[in-house]
């Protein structure tokens, strides 16, 4: 055989696993939900899809469902704060700026809280819907944006919860 014709025969496979790596890296992964937190909207274990782009053309909003990199793990929790708020919990109802805001989700019983300051440019204030078992900001403090990788929106697996999570 001669070099040119591997190489005829190889430069497609190599294109295509170049292909995917870079859409991996850059564009969509997957990703498990590890833990209890974002019950009853995810499950422990369940399969999405996060995408790792649309966040470089739009804004993070509220109650996106975002990943963050905390350098050991990933977490998945829901953007509830945006920069130059505070946020509180009274009575199981959501404040934001002393307003009161409708949510468009369930999440669990919230013991009231309050955040002590205004949330600090580019930094969000995430909480998993689970709020009686859930690391998030009331313990491990606002989110700097270059931390949140991707929005998790969809579930693939198992098929029987495959859909758009809000």
């Amino acid at each position: 055989m001669n070099i040119k014709k591997i190489i005829k025969e190889v430069l497609p496979y190599l294109i295509i696993i170049i292909i995917v790596i870079l859409i991996k890296t850059y564009v969509f992964s997957l990703i498990r939900v590890n833990g209890p937190s974002m019950e009853e909207t995810l499950l422990n274990k369940d399969i999405m899809i996060l995408d790792k782009i649309s966040y470089r053309f739009q804004k993070i909003k509220r109650f996106d469902i975002v990943v963050i990199d905390l350098g050991d793990e990933y977490i998945i929790k829901r953007v509830i704060g945006l920069p130059g708020e505070k946020v509180s919990y009274k009575n199981n109802n959501l404040y934001i700026n002393d307003k009161k805001v409708k949510t468009n989700f369930k999440p669990s019983n919230t013991e009231d809280f309050e955040t002590t300051n205004k949330i600090p440019e580019n930094q969000y204030f995430v909480l998993g819907d689970n709020r009686l078992n859930s690391t998030d900001s009331r313990i491990i403090g606002t989110i700097k944006k270059e931390k949140i990788i991707g929005h998790a929106r969809y579930t693939i697996l198992p098929f029987s919860r495959f859909g758009t999570k809000k």
